[in-house]
């Protein structure tokens, strides 16, 4: 059994009804192997599925549907109180309506508003309700709050479809548990006590007091690396573009509209960070000519609009002698590990996050993405479709590492 992260703790394991939940049982069975105790609680719907005997057996504890089976001694607080890491596993499109929604009305949901401990949740359901708007405003909220968004994964689901829904392998929900409990506190993290400089949101371009060039970024990305670094300890200035997110507590915030704007203020800042994370996406090209009043619609000037090339602000840090760790973004659309480590190397970054921008449920202004991170040491990371609040915490994991290599 050895000494991993999960001998010894409680594992709290929330079931809801989905036909995944016999790939609970599995994950039930993973947990204890890798040394952890685990209660298992189930939704009716669950129970439909795979009933609590199951669990029972592989568990050695009692498994509990109603939250009235105990009520002498208030269960759903007591099993709360108990678990180090709370999982639920599937999660359903129902459930995390309940969790978001604050709905307490049966034993699973009414633990979950209970919980004072890490909460991981893998969602779990057919493609179109993972991407119908309310379960995407849902699990964004859910993330808000902390809850660590694993999945779902891209698969055969129920009734022979196939897509996004499939619920994540039990191995690598067992792999963020165990994560989760040896995650350090903010004081302890590599990012306590270091400044960091995040950028996030789209640059806007005048034309006139009216136009514009712009891009459809709307800077989730960025605000989620803020609030992610800012709780692990570090001092983070997040330079935003234009954007309607509430700046994360405790950072402080630049707003710039233009590019050149957004290259005054990265460089002002650059000199004093440890790490640079350029997320926002910044507009390639300006028109050279601002036009003081409104243009009419027939006029020459509007018809065409003459650019020029803006600065390329990664590439001017990677250029200058400097000590900060560089993080950049890459929006691509096809062949984008070629294009992504082409601009890795050019524009000397230590890490690159490369996301595929043209699919609906990643990219620009929704709350999930996709990427693959590079490392200029040779490491390469893929990050299935998860939260942006999720991604946030693998990228300043991977600045943790690259750090930790740095140290002597």
């Amino acid at each position: 059994m050895g000494d991993g992260p999960l001998v010894g703790r409680h594992v709290l394991l929330g079931v809801s009804g989905g036909i995944a939940a016999y790939k609970a049982a599995e994950l039930a069975r993973e947990l204890i192997r890798a040394g952890a105790t685990v209660q298992a609680i189930l939704t009716q719907g669950a129970a439909s599925f795979v009933g609590p005997a199951t669990f029972e057996g592989l568990t050695g504890r009692r498994a509990h549907v109603g939250v009235f089976e105990d009520p002498h001694r208030i269960l759903h607080v007591r099993l709360a109180r108990e678990a180090d890491v709370a999982v639920f596993a599937p999660a359903t499109a129902n459930l995390l309506a309940k969790f978001a929604s604050g709905i307490a009305d049966d034993l699973v949901t009414s633990t979950y508003t209970c919980l004072t401990c890490p909460v991981i949740a893998a969602p779990a359901m057919h493609t179109e309700m993972w991407e119908h708007p309310a379960t995407r405003a849902n699990v964004a909220r859910l993330a808000s709050w902390g809850v660590r968004i694993i999945g779902p994964e891209v698969g055969q689901l129920a009734g022979g479809d196939e897509g996004p829904g499939r619920l994540s392998d039990p191995g690598e929900i067992l792999a963020a548990a165990a994560q989760t409990l040896v995650t350090p506190e903010p004081d302890g993290s590599l990012l306590a006590g270091l400044r960091l400089v995040v950028t996030a949101g789209g640059t806007r371009e005048p034309i006139d007091p009216v136009r514009y060039i712009g891009n459809r970024s709307s800077g989730k990305m960025g605000y989620a690396l803020a609030a992610e670094a800012q709780r692990r300890g570090a001092t983070v200035d997040l330079i935003s573009g234009p954007s309607h997110l509430e700046p994360p507590p405790g950072v402080s915030v630049s707003h710039v509209e233009t590019a050149l704007q957004m290259r005054d203020a990265v460089v002002a800042l650059a000199d004093k960070a440890d790490v640079v994370i350029k997320a926002a996406a910044v507009a390639d090209f300006r028109p050279v000519d601002y036009h003081e009043q409104k243009l009419k619609k027939d006029t020459a000037a509007l018809a065409s609009v003459i650019l020029t090339p803006n600065p390329d602000i990664l590439a001017e840090l990677g250029a200058r002698p400097h000590d900060a760790l560089l993080v950049g973004f890459a929006a691509e659309t096809d062949l984008e590990e070629e294009r992504g480590r082409e601009k890795l190397h050019r524009k000397g970054l230590d890490l690159i996050v490369i996301n595929r921008v043209d699919m609906a449920d990643s990219g620009f202004n929704v709350d999930t993405n996709r990427a693959l991170l590079l490392t200029m040491d040779g490491r390469r990371r893929e990050v299935p479709l998860t939260t942006k609040a999720e991604l946030a915490s693998v990228i300043c994991d991977e600045v943790e590492a690259l750090i930790r290599m740095r140290a002597p």
